[in-house]
């Protein structure tokens, strides 16, 4: 046997993902887990009930259609509709997926060549890392910084070079809780116009936004809607995560060049869960508002509670992540933190310098999440208070 490393090299020093580490250490230590991003409740009873029916009526149980069954394609075509204004043509301008990581990754894996480079902003999402390794891109990040964590306009201008592909964008944004506003989004609008850039944007949070932000698409913006590939997901709003069923919205040749990709990595899934999520986008307003309203009560909640331990709090405005700084602990090193904490106070969270390449930008900031139970805040927020 050679001595070649077994790993590909483009996926050196990606091992065991942050959250399943962390994942395992709360299970270990039976710590309360503030660290993974899903909720300890199921969603709405109505879709449960339609997925259950689903499988019991034998639909979706063989392989769905590749892009998705249509009932669904048709309910995500409308739903961008109802909520932003954007027509797309459920047949050609709209492909399911397992869930909006692999929608991320077959849409870089569609559009990117070795070389290529992908400005993203960091902290990003580890899969973004992973999935530009894989085709073999480059990512120059671009940093948001605390405790704004708004992007400066001018350093995206000057990343922009001759080899820059795509743009890679998060709003509202993991793990920070940014919400890209306006004005930021025309900016980004008008360099990607100017210097024939493609967009990927994950908005898995488009529904978990706070007042007074407010999210909108970037495709919706003039000049985006030809060059945008839009991706979200039903987990994140309707409180079913492992289902994994999400979905890209583009041209007919982006998502032609999307499917492409994707039809090698899981071909299809989720079939019955399919025609579920298709009932969930029809939701009322009432349940997208209710939604909202009880996060922002659960962020205030845990962030009281973290300020009061003695955290610095960067309250989010969108997404259910809390980042926060230990530097008024004296602290300075957030991995080490988290991985002592369930032994100081058995709660696990989530250092985010995983998240950068600049590793000092983040080295002091850890992320908690608000997507559970009162009472489970209620007790991470007591045991929190060790740290005074």
């Amino acid at each position: 046997m050679s001595d070649r490393p077994l790993l590909n090299r483009r996926l050196a020093g990606m091992g065991t993902t942050i959250f399943a580490e962390m994942s395992a250490l709360a299970t270990t230590t039976g710590s309360i887990n503030l660290g993974q991003g899903f909720p300890d409740t199921d969603g709405p009873r109505e879709i449960a009930q339609a997925a259950a029916d689903a499988v019991l009526a034998g639909r979706g149980n063989q392989y769905p259609p590749g892009p998705g069954i249509p009932e669904l394609r048709t309910a995500i075509a409308e739903h961008q509709q109802r909520f932003y204004g954007l027509a797309y043509d459920p047949d050609t301008e709209v492909l399911v997926t397992a869930g909006a990581t692999e929608a991320i990754a077959a849409s870089l894996l569609a559009l990117l060549e070795p070389g290529d480079e992908v400005i993203a902003f960091e902290p990003f999402y580890d899969s973004y890392a992973a999935c530009i390794a894989m085709a073999g891109a480059v990512r120059v990040p671009l940093t948001l910084r605390a405790p704004s964590f708004r992007p400066d306009l001018d350093e995206l201008r000057a990343l922009i070079t001759p080899r820059t592909r795509l743009l890679l964008l998060n709003t509202p944004h993991n793990p920070t809780g940014t919400v890209l506003t306006l004005d930021e989004l025309t900016a980004v609008a008008e360099l990607a116009v100017e210097h024939g850039l493609l967009v990927v944007t994950d908005e898995v949070y488009e529904h978990l936004v706070f007042a007074p932000s407010a999210h909108r698409p970037l495709a919706s913006l003039p000049g985006m809607r030809e060059r945008t590939v839009t991706i979200s997901s039903a987990g994140k709003t309707f409180s079913f995560t492992g289902w994994k069923v999400g979905w890209v919205t583009a041209t007919p040749e982006l998502v032609a060049a999307v499917r492409t990709a994707k039809q090698y990595l899981t071909y299809v899934s989720a079939g019955p869960f399919q025609y579920a999520v298709a009932e969930a986008l029809r939701l009322p307003d009432s349940y997208f508002a209710g939604f909202r309203t009880d996060l922002a009560r659960k962020r205030d909640l845990l962030a009281d509670g973290l300020r009061t331990a003695g955290f610095e709090v960067y309250e989010p405005q969108g997404t259910y992540f809390i980042t926060t700084d230990i530097a008024p602990f004296g602290e300075k090193d957030a991995y080490a933190f988290c991985r002592a904490l369930p032994e100081r106070c058995g709660v696990v969270a989530i250092p985010n310098s995983v998240f950068y390449d600049d590793k000092e930008a983040g080295a002091t900031q850890v992320r908690f999440t608000f997507c559970k139970q009162d009472h489970v805040l209620e007790e991470a927020v007591l045991r929190l208070g060790a740290l005074r």
